[in-house]
């Protein structure tokens, strides 16, 4: 016969347990419920943040032109190289084939040279050491070793220095791709936080830089200020031929711009060669305080992040930023001025 016990009751300890989880369960639920939503960032925290990408992108972008404009050059150096190794080494193939020509001779009249001999078997450095060899020499077989001697210690150093260049240009062009991407991405964090905004917020963005993209010289008198120099004054007037074409990172002309681009093009139409980066830039010319700015002249903003030209009365002739325009814009709107260089 089955007994029949009744069913254990669970301990207080177990009870007080439960009891507690059960009210902390309802409790957090209760905080869950009436927790305020993370709150959207609003239409001036957003452009904050877009600025301050925008920002990091032309840094990034600077730095991937000071790659590129280092990985052109080094691909002409390693291509002058080449052609002076391939020239070396036919020249010294002629001297070698002088010198077979000369061994061949004498062989067939049984006079060769011992020493000429035991060049065309190995290195001629280990014969040209030893007086007994040179002694054996004629003064035009002396020359002639001398000569492929050297040659090869030239071709040896040409080939060496080929080679640390390619080393060289292989990690540029990592650089290069890592801050191409690092500008992509900057680019679409900023794109994200502007998809973030309702439409009206866009649009009044939108009309903001719109504002600030018109024609400086409709809104504001650029004065008759005289210009840092001719080349100066010639770089700005073909800057201003510009005008309208959109920013684009790494664009140097003559389609799009990204801020140093548009200063190296401009400068170049007024014949003056200056490099390709905002931190190059900076030593192609005297540096000057804002006083003292003409027409021309180079302005820096921004820790060296941003530049463009001076065009008198406080404005700057300049490509903003992506999705701008080449445009004419206060100084005071641009950011920090670091200072001028005259060119």
């Amino acid at each position: 016969m089955a007994s029949h016990r009744r069913p254990k009751q669970p301990s207080r300890t177990r009870v007080t347990v439960l009891t507690t989880a059960a009210a902390a369960a309802v409790a957090l639920s209760s905080q869950a419920a009436n927790a305020a939503p993370s709150e959207k960032p609003g239409k001036a925290e957003v452009k904050a943040k877009v600025d301050k990408l925008y920002e990091e992108v032309e840094l990034a972008t600077d730095k991937a032109n000071g790659a590129e404009e280092k990985q052109e050059k080094l691909e002409k150096e390693i291509d002058t190289l080449q052609d002076q190794v391939a020239r070396g080494q036919d020249d010294l193939n002629s001297m070698r084939d002088s010198l077979g020509l000369m061994a061949s001779s004498q062989y067939r009249t049984g006079a060769i040279d011992p020493s000429v001999q035991l060049f065309l078997s190995s290195d001629p450095d280990d014969f040209l050491d030893k007086a007994s060899t040179m002694d054996q020499l004629s003064a035009q077989q002396v020359e002639s070793l001398k000569k492929v001697q050297e040659k090869q210690r030239v071709l040896a150093q040409q080939r060496e220095e080929a080679a640390g260049k390619l080393k060289e240009l292989s990690d540029t062009r990592k650089t290069l791709g890592k801050k191409k991407k690092e500008v992509q991405t900057k680019l679409a964090d900023a794109q994200k936080l502007l998809n973030s905004l309702t439409a009206k917020e866009k649009a009044s963005i939108a009309a903001a830089d719109q504002r600030a993209s018109r024609s400086a010289g409709d809104r504001m008198e650029l004065g008759n200020e005289a210009p840092a120099s001719e080349r100066g004054a010639a770089a700005l007037s073909a800057a201003r031929t510009q005008m309208g074409k959109p920013y684009v990172s790494g664009g140097s002309g003559p389609n799009s711009y990204d801020c140093s681009g548009l200063t190296q093009w401009a400068y170049s139409q007024a014949g003056v060669s200056i490099t390709r980066t905002t931190y190059t830039q900076q030593n192609d010319g005297v540096k000057i305080g804002r006083d003292a700015l003409k027409p021309g002249d180079l302005v820096f903003f921004n820790s060296l992040a941003h530049v463009g030209l001076y065009a008198g009365n406080g404005v700057v002739l300049h490509a903003p930023k992506p999705g701008a325009v080449v445009r004419l814009e206060s100084m005071s709107t641009i950011g920090s001025f670091q200072f001028g260089v005259r060119v």
